[in-house]
């Protein structure tokens, strides 16, 4: 057996979301031969990467199929995050995925959404922050348990900068940690985006393979101040199955489509598809309609990302701090974990197939 045995079984194994060999997507790495003993490292597009096991066997048939069935076969793997980011001078340089998670209109469950998708990638071995940017009604906060903290300040690079709150393994940070719960932000749209702003270029992110930003729900000013102040890698829409939803997600996958702003969509995800009570964990109630995100998805030829259904324990661990991603193994903590692993696929294939986003001109 030599490298290049198995540099040529290797080369018909196929990324499968990429479609292409890991040779040529030089995935393949520090190949070693010892006796009947191959050892090799696998480099993945992300630590969450939930193909690795597929990839693992497949690697293992290829390189027996061409050097014996005898051979022992050692997949290591590590990750290099995929990123169109290639500017180190712009804003969060070290961020490799900034992702817009919107709605077109309030109450589909966009923040509960945003919070198990950051945990999920999170437990999946990334680097994750979440940003709370809906100004107006920051939730993250309760749904983190962490009301009343504040953030410390500190500095870096010859400025003071706002340091994230660290919980469950992400860095936090809201409007709700800055100021009393039981005041209201009156403000005007210019000084909401302000804080966006500030959000952006003072606070301490460093180093994040992904930066999950809970938008307000709408298409508004502090849409275009993010799409203006940072390259956004894509946008996740959240609906509901029923109409008036799906007519507000039509909306908001229209703005990021506009010629003038052109951020991708990673797909579409719909939230509260079936009610079922814990006494009765296989009937499914379809309260707001059938299948009406996985429609509009087909119809403008999107991904579709996964449906959640409507359970009590999703209210009650928002509520108690306990985010779902945090509990016991069930129903929901599965639907969020497909969710997110189909997430970070399609942010795979976004990342390889089109062009880096560009920080938006608009007039």
């Amino acid at each position: 057996m030599t490298i290049q045995d198995i540099l040529e079984a290797l080369g018909t194994v196929q990324e499968p979301d990429l479609g292409k060999d890991l040779v040529s997507l030089q995935m393949v790495r520090d190949i070693r031969i010892e006796g009947r003993s191959i050892v090799f490292t696998l480099v993945l597009t992300t630590p969450a990467c939930p193909l690795k096991e597929l990839m693992r066997r497949d690697c293992e048939r290829a390189i027996r199929e061409r050097c014996g069935a005898d051979v022992s076969v050692v997949v290591q793997f590590t990750a290099s995050t995929s990123s169109m980011r290639t500017d180190g001078k712009a804003l969060l340089p070290g961020v490799k995925n900034i992702l817009a998670v919107v709605s077109g209109k309030g109450g589909v469950g966009k923040s509960t959404l945003s919070a198990n998708l950051a945990l999920a990638l999170a437990q999946g071995g990334a680097r994750v922050g979440l940003m709370d940017a809906d100004i107006y009604g920051p939730s993250m906060p309760i749904m983190f348990g962490i009301r009343g903290e504040r953030p410390l300040m500190t500095q870096a690079d010859g400025k003071d900068r706002i340091v994230p709150i660290e919980k469950y393994g992400i860095s936090i940070i809201s409007m709700g940690l800055l100021v009393d719960e039981k005041s209201a932000v009156v403000w005007r749209g210019p000084m909401a985006s302000s804080a966006i702003r500030q959000f952006v270029t003072d606070v301490l992110w460093g180093d994040l393979d992904y930066l999950v930003i809970d938008m307000p729900p709408g298409t508004g000013d502090i849409h275009l101040t993010l799409v203006q102040t940072v390259p956004v890698t894509g946008a996740i829409v959240v609906t509901t199955p029923q109409d008036v939803a799906l007519a507000d997600a039509k909306k908001a996958i229209a703005m990021f489509g506009q010629a003038q702003i052109r951020v991708p969509i990673i797909g579409l995800v719909e939230n509260m598809a079936w009610f079922t009570p814990a006494e009765l964990p296989e009937n499914r109630y379809y309260i707001f309609g059938k299948e009406g995100g996985r429609r509009l998805a087909d119809q403008l030829n999107i991904p579709f990302l996964g449906e959640i259904p409507i359970v009590q324990g999703i209210r009650e661990g928002g509520d108690q701090g306990v985010p779902v991603m945090m509990g016991e193994d069930g129903i929901t903590r599965g639907a969020f974990q497909r969710f997110s692993e189909k997430a970070v696929r399609s942010i795979a294939m976004r990342n390889a197939n089109l062009q880096a986003t560009q920080v938006v001109e608009v007039v």
